[in-house]
Protein backbone atom coordinates (compact mmCIF):
# COMPACT_ATOMS: atom_id res chain seq x y z
CA UNK A 1 0.00 0.00 0.00
CA UNK A 2 1.10 3.67 -1.20
CA UNK A 3 -0.43 6.37 0.94
CA UNK A 4 0.25 9.89 0.20
CA UNK A 5 -0.29 12.42 3.58
CA UNK A 6 -1.46 16.00 3.45
CA UNK A 7 -1.57 17.98 6.63
CA UNK A 8 -2.09 21.55 7.68
CA UNK A 9 -2.72 23.31 4.18
CA UNK A 10 -3.79 26.46 6.04
CA UNK A 11 -5.88 27.47 2.70
CA UNK A 12 -3.03 27.40 0.65
CA UNK A 13 -4.79 26.76 -2.37
CA UNK A 14 -1.78 27.36 -4.59
CA UNK A 15 0.33 24.98 -2.62
CA UNK A 16 -2.43 22.24 -2.64
CA UNK A 17 -2.69 22.19 -6.28
CA UNK A 18 1.17 21.74 -6.81
CA UNK A 19 1.28 19.01 -3.87
CA UNK A 20 -1.90 17.19 -5.96
CA UNK A 21 -0.19 16.84 -9.20
CA UNK A 22 3.15 15.89 -7.50
CA UNK A 23 0.82 13.18 -6.04
CA UNK A 24 -1.01 12.22 -9.18
CA UNK A 25 2.47 11.79 -10.48
CA UNK A 26 3.54 9.15 -7.52
CA UNK A 27 0.87 6.67 -8.48
CA UNK A 28 -0.65 6.00 -4.62
CA UNK A 29 -3.28 3.88 -3.90
CA UNK A 30 -4.79 6.68 -0.89
CA UNK A 31 -4.40 10.45 -0.19
CA UNK A 32 -5.72 11.01 3.18
CA UNK A 33 -6.00 14.72 5.22
CA UNK A 34 -4.62 15.46 8.60
CA UNK A 35 -6.54 19.08 9.18
CA UNK A 36 -5.76 22.57 9.85
CA UNK A 37 -7.57 22.72 6.47
CA UNK A 38 -9.00 26.48 5.69
CA UNK A 39 -7.74 28.60 8.59
CA UNK A 40 -5.15 31.34 7.09
CA UNK A 41 -5.51 34.91 5.13
CA UNK A 42 -5.52 33.35 1.51
CA UNK A 43 -8.02 31.25 0.09
CA UNK A 44 -10.20 29.59 2.57
CA UNK A 45 -12.83 29.21 0.32
CA UNK A 46 -11.27 28.04 -3.10
CA UNK A 47 -9.52 25.36 -0.55
CA UNK A 48 -12.61 23.93 0.82
CA UNK A 49 -14.15 23.60 -2.92
CA UNK A 50 -11.26 21.49 -4.19
CA UNK A 51 -11.14 19.16 -1.56
CA UNK A 52 -14.91 18.38 -0.97
CA UNK A 53 -14.91 18.02 -4.60
CA UNK A 54 -12.15 15.35 -3.80
CA UNK A 55 -13.90 13.72 -0.80
CA UNK A 56 -10.77 12.52 0.97
CA UNK A 57 -10.75 10.52 4.39
CA UNK A 58 -9.79 13.71 6.42
CA UNK A 59 -10.32 14.65 9.77
CA UNK A 60 -10.34 17.97 11.81
CA UNK A 61 -7.78 19.83 13.46
CA UNK A 62 -8.15 22.61 16.10
CA UNK A 63 -8.29 25.18 13.33
CA UNK A 64 -11.38 23.79 12.13
CA UNK A 65 -13.27 23.63 15.92
CA UNK A 66 -12.13 27.52 16.44
CA UNK A 67 -12.85 28.72 12.84
CA UNK A 68 -16.75 27.30 13.79
CA UNK A 69 -16.22 28.81 17.20
CA UNK A 70 -16.05 32.38 15.30
CA UNK A 71 -20.19 31.89 14.18
CA UNK A 72 -20.70 32.61 17.57
CA UNK A 73 -17.28 34.59 18.98
CA UNK A 74 -15.19 36.59 17.18
CA UNK A 75 -12.47 34.71 17.18
CA UNK A 76 -8.13 34.94 16.11
CA UNK A 77 -7.86 36.62 13.22
CA UNK A 78 -6.66 33.87 11.07
CA UNK A 79 -9.66 32.21 11.90
CA UNK A 80 -12.13 34.63 11.73
CA UNK A 81 -10.60 35.35 7.80
CA UNK A 82 -11.44 32.01 7.24
CA UNK A 83 -14.97 31.78 8.73
CA UNK A 84 -16.18 35.17 6.80
CA UNK A 85 -14.70 33.82 3.51
CA UNK A 86 -16.68 30.15 3.59
CA UNK A 87 -19.85 29.48 2.72
CA UNK A 88 -22.44 27.78 4.91
CA UNK A 89 -22.14 24.43 2.94
CA UNK A 90 -18.10 24.61 3.37
CA UNK A 91 -18.37 25.12 7.52
CA UNK A 92 -21.38 22.09 7.43
CA UNK A 93 -18.42 20.49 5.94
CA UNK A 94 -15.64 20.83 8.59
CA UNK A 95 -18.48 20.21 11.33
CA UNK A 96 -18.88 16.94 10.01
CA UNK A 97 -15.17 16.01 10.22
CA UNK A 98 -14.25 13.37 12.84
CA UNK A 99 -11.66 14.53 15.35
CA UNK A 100 -9.40 11.36 14.46
CA UNK A 101 -9.72 8.24 11.88
CA UNK A 102 -8.95 5.00 11.42
CA UNK A 103 -7.95 5.02 8.13
CA UNK A 104 -7.59 1.23 6.87
CA UNK A 105 -6.86 -1.34 9.65
CA UNK A 106 -3.33 -0.99 9.75
CA UNK A 107 -3.48 3.03 9.51
CA UNK A 108 -4.47 5.40 12.24
CA UNK A 109 -5.25 9.39 12.27
CA UNK A 110 -5.06 12.08 14.54
CA UNK A 111 -4.13 15.95 14.45
CA UNK A 112 -1.88 17.05 17.27
CA UNK A 113 -2.20 13.60 19.59
CA UNK A 114 -4.90 10.92 19.65
CA UNK A 115 -6.20 12.82 22.68
CA UNK A 116 -6.22 16.42 21.92
CA UNK A 117 -5.82 18.75 18.64
CA UNK A 118 -3.30 21.06 20.78
CA UNK A 119 -0.33 19.15 21.97
CA UNK A 120 2.45 18.18 19.34
CA UNK A 121 2.93 14.80 19.14
CA UNK A 122 6.80 14.76 18.23
CA UNK A 123 7.57 18.00 19.83
CA UNK A 124 7.66 19.47 23.22
CA UNK A 125 7.52 23.03 23.90
CA UNK A 126 9.20 24.69 27.22
CA UNK A 127 10.80 27.84 27.82
CA UNK A 128 14.02 27.31 25.65
CA UNK A 129 11.71 26.67 22.69
CA UNK A 130 10.60 23.45 20.51
CA UNK A 131 12.41 20.36 20.17
CA UNK A 132 11.75 16.36 19.10
CA UNK A 133 9.89 15.37 22.13
CA UNK A 134 11.67 12.11 24.10
CA UNK A 135 10.86 8.84 23.41
CA UNK A 136 8.87 8.36 26.67
CA UNK A 137 6.27 11.52 25.92
CA UNK A 138 5.47 10.11 22.55
CA UNK A 139 5.26 6.33 23.67
CA UNK A 140 2.74 7.85 26.12
CA UNK A 141 0.77 9.82 23.48
CA UNK A 142 0.58 6.29 21.76
CA UNK A 143 -0.81 4.21 24.26
CA UNK A 144 -3.67 2.46 23.13
CA UNK A 145 -3.30 3.01 19.57
CA UNK A 146 -2.23 -0.34 17.92
CA UNK A 147 -2.31 0.63 14.25
CA UNK A 148 1.23 0.36 12.81
CA UNK A 149 0.89 3.79 11.16
CA UNK A 150 0.36 6.55 13.14
CA UNK A 151 -0.51 9.64 11.11
CA UNK A 152 -0.31 13.18 12.91
CA UNK A 153 0.24 16.79 11.93
CA UNK A 154 -0.32 20.01 13.68
CA UNK A 155 3.59 21.28 14.55
CA UNK A 156 4.25 21.45 10.58
CA UNK A 157 7.84 19.95 11.29
CA UNK A 158 8.02 16.89 8.94
CA UNK A 159 9.76 13.76 11.08
CA UNK A 160 9.06 9.95 11.95
CA UNK A 161 9.59 8.42 14.89
CA UNK A 162 10.09 4.47 15.33
CA UNK A 163 7.46 3.02 18.37
CA UNK A 164 7.46 0.02 20.53
CA UNK A 165 5.70 -2.84 18.39
CA UNK A 166 6.95 -2.21 14.86
CA UNK A 167 4.89 1.08 15.19
CA UNK A 168 5.73 4.44 13.54
CA UNK A 169 4.37 7.79 13.96
CA UNK A 170 4.56 10.51 10.74
CA UNK A 171 4.11 14.22 10.71
CA UNK A 172 4.29 14.82 6.90
CA UNK A 173 4.87 18.81 7.57
CA UNK A 174 2.40 21.42 6.36
CA UNK A 175 1.23 21.91 3.09
CA UNK A 176 0.88 25.18 3.53
CA UNK A 177 2.88 27.23 5.86
CA UNK A 178 6.35 26.17 6.60
CA UNK A 179 6.96 28.83 8.96
CA UNK A 180 5.61 30.41 12.48
CA UNK A 181 5.57 31.26 15.68
CA UNK A 182 3.12 30.33 18.63
CA UNK A 183 3.02 31.41 22.44
CA UNK A 184 1.10 28.45 23.59
CA UNK A 185 2.61 26.85 25.82
CA UNK A 186 5.45 28.86 25.67
CA UNK A 187 7.26 30.81 23.29
CA UNK A 188 8.28 29.00 20.53
CA UNK A 189 8.98 28.99 16.64
CA UNK A 190 8.45 26.83 13.61
CA UNK A 191 10.43 27.15 10.93
CA UNK A 192 11.16 24.29 7.68
CA UNK A 193 13.87 26.88 5.99
CA UNK A 194 12.55 27.13 3.01
CA UNK A 195 9.01 27.78 1.36
CA UNK A 196 8.53 24.00 -0.16
CA UNK A 197 5.00 22.60 0.21
CA UNK A 198 5.33 19.63 2.63
CA UNK A 199 3.90 16.38 2.41
CA UNK A 200 4.47 12.15 2.98
CA UNK A 201 4.41 9.39 1.19
CA UNK A 202 4.25 5.98 3.11
CA UNK A 203 4.67 2.95 1.63
CA UNK A 204 4.22 -0.68 3.10
CA UNK A 205 6.54 -3.38 2.43
CA UNK A 206 7.30 -6.89 3.65
CA UNK A 207 9.46 -4.55 6.10
CA UNK A 208 7.12 -2.53 7.37
CA UNK A 209 6.35 1.59 6.67
CA UNK A 210 9.03 3.27 4.15
CA UNK A 211 8.27 7.11 4.86
CA UNK A 212 9.51 9.51 1.94
CA UNK A 213 9.08 13.41 2.87
CA UNK A 214 8.30 15.50 0.16
CA UNK A 215 9.28 18.86 -0.56
CA UNK A 216 7.30 20.09 -3.65
CA UNK A 217 8.01 23.98 -5.79
CA UNK A 218 4.98 25.68 -5.77
CA UNK A 219 4.38 29.79 -6.35
CA UNK A 220 4.69 30.94 -3.34
CA UNK A 221 4.85 34.50 -4.10
CA UNK A 222 1.24 34.38 -5.30
CA UNK A 223 0.06 33.23 -1.77
CA UNK A 224 2.78 35.69 0.45
CA UNK A 225 0.83 38.38 -2.02
CA UNK A 226 -2.28 37.02 -0.95
CA UNK A 227 -1.42 37.63 2.38
CA UNK A 228 -0.20 40.92 2.28
CA UNK A 229 -3.17 41.90 0.68
CA UNK A 230 -5.34 40.56 3.65
CA UNK A 231 -3.33 42.50 6.20
CA UNK A 232 -0.75 39.96 6.97
CA UNK A 233 3.06 40.77 6.79
CA UNK A 234 3.57 38.47 9.40
CA UNK A 235 2.70 35.31 7.14
CA UNK A 236 3.82 36.87 3.92
CA UNK A 237 7.30 36.54 5.49
CA UNK A 238 6.55 32.89 6.30
CA UNK A 239 5.20 32.34 2.79
CA UNK A 240 7.97 33.63 1.23
CA UNK A 241 10.96 32.21 3.22
CA UNK A 242 9.93 29.24 5.31
CA UNK A 243 11.65 31.09 8.59
CA UNK A 244 10.19 32.76 11.34
CA UNK A 245 11.90 35.95 12.15
CA UNK A 246 12.44 36.48 15.82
Amino acid sequence: MKIAILSDIHANIWALEAVLADIKQQGTDLTVNAGDILSGPLAPGATADLLMSLALPTIAGNHERQLLACGTKAGHPTDQFAYENTTQAQRDWIQGLPGTLDVAENIFMCHGTPASDLLYFLETVDLHGCRMAPASQIEAYAAGVSQQLIICGHSHKPRACALSGGRMVVNPGSVGLQAYDDDQPYFHVIENGSPHARYAICTQDALGWRVSHQCVNYDHHKAAAEAARNGRADWASWLLTGRAAL
